[in-house]
């Protein structure tokens, strides 16, 4: 019996718990590709602790774990790193994922030959060496360099302003050329590939669908007709934008309309000072940092709220939403790349007041959150479940690796 051929996949953030959009939909594909078609050595920050924690999360993902030591990440010491960053030619978040551990453990397993290698995040090429060796395909969950023009755009100060100018310059040409450097880029949406080849010249592009988990994220209906939710990690500028503009902007609207209405954001590491200012304020807003099971706060809630200003990619939590049946309202950018029908499968606002109405629409309207509800869910369970996101993935991967050595099958054996 012929071995499988290795792919390596590099990621340089330890993958459980799979508590941030990228993390979950990195672990989704690699679930599916385990067992399939490659060997799947799966290279990132692992210590023994978390190892043992998570042994069954880290088993089902890959067939080997390649660790390697994760720098430490103190407040004052990454405070003087980005100050000092800021001179760099890279991007400030690509500096952050700089290790000399992991940039030697990829070298090492690069010397090993494997058939391809994946790069999870354009950030992670900051530790891959000059020349790859083998077939390479770039894993990008977003437009970096979009999110960035994005953040320059709603910036409030001068400061802030020149900043997001400053690194959205740095973080477009980084972008470009680490796309160039690769076989292949693999993006989360046809909206994605089609910038790419527009804006960066990448000829060998290709979209997986955006899958969530419809066993996992079973359905309830939305008979809360008060309760507003929001999940997503609360640790990421895009989100945290987000809540503050639907605090200050939106909800004074909705409860205006809806007295007895109440806001529930689920995600981790939500910012002291965001916490204390919207407390002092609104007392029918919670947050609750991180969570075992994102199911228990949203099943049953009136409407999930995607207010989104800022960001790149595709949204997860959309989809997980619908999955569990909670009625979505979201911005364009919010539900950006996703091919669902405004009015058919969630709500949309781009304005405070157009956001504000949509929500209290379902809140109001029980008949209208059940169709919205039931609709959305069967749309996802039909279309979008992870494991057809790993096919196209493994697919991609195939074909890259056919490309570079044509003499290799299209198909196992």
């Amino acid at each position: 019996m012929t071995a499988k051929p290795t792919l390596l996949f590099v990621s340089t953030r330890f993958l459980f718990p799979a508590d941030s959009g990228g993390k979950i939909r990195t672990s989704q594909i690699l679930r599916g590709l385990k067992g399939g078609v490659f060997r799947v050595r799966l290279m990132m920050p692992c210590d023994d602790r978390r190892r043992e924690r998570f042994a069954a999360e880290v088993d089902s993902v890959c067939d080997d774990l390649v660790p390697f030591e994760e720098r430490p990440r103190g407040r004052l010491s990454q405070g003087l790193l980005r100050l000092v960053w800021l001179f760099r030619r890279v991007p400030i978040p690509v500096m952050s994922d700089w290790s000399r551990a992991a940039h030697d453990v990829i070298c090492r397993e690069l010397a090993r030959r494997p058939a391809i290698v994946v790069f999870d995040f354009p950030h992670s090429a900051i530790l891959k060496p000059e020349k790859i060796g083998c077939a390479s395909v770039m894993f990008t969950h977003n437009i970096e360099a979009e999110i960035f023009r994005r953040h320059l755009e709603v910036a409030k100060t001068p400061l802030h302003r020149w900043l997001w100018k400053n690194q959205h310059r740095k973080m477009l040409r980084f972008e470009r050329d680490v796309l160039r450097a690769f076989d292949t880029t693999i993006a989360v949406s046809e909206r994605d590939c089609r910038f790419f080849a527009a804006e960066y010249g990448i000829e060998h592009c290709g979209a997986i669908p955006t899958g969530v988990d419809t066993e996992f994220f079973d359905y309830a209906e939305p008979r809360d007709d008060n309760q507003v939710v929001f999940c997503g990690s609360m640790d990421w500028m895009a989100n945290i934008d987000g809540m503050q503009f639907f605090h200050d902007a939106v909800w004074p609207l909705v409860r205006e309309a809806r007295p007895g209405a109440r806001m529930k954001v689920v995600g981790r590491t939500p910012p002291p000072s965001l916490v204390k200012s919207i407390a002092a304020r609104s007392p029918e807003w919670e947050f609750t940092g991180f969570v075992d099971d994102v199911r228990d706060h949203v099943a049953g809630a009136g409407v999930f709220v995607i207010p989104l200003r800022v960001g790149g990619g595709t949204r997860i939590k959309a989809f997980e939403a619908m999955a569990m049946g909670c009625p979505v309202v979201s911005t364009s950018i919010g539900i950006e790349g996703l091919p669902v029908e405004d009015g058919v499968h969630y709500l949309r606002g781009d304005t405070a007041e157009e956001l504000a109405g949509r929500v209290v629409e379902l809140l109001g309207d029980e008949r209208r959150r059940l169709a919205l509800s039931a609709s959305a869910r069967r749309f996802v369970e039909q279309q979008f479940g992870f494991r057809k996101a790993a096919v196209v993935f493994e697919d991609l991967c195939r074909a890259t690796l056919a490309r570079r050595d044509p003499g290799v099958e299209s198909r196992p054996a």
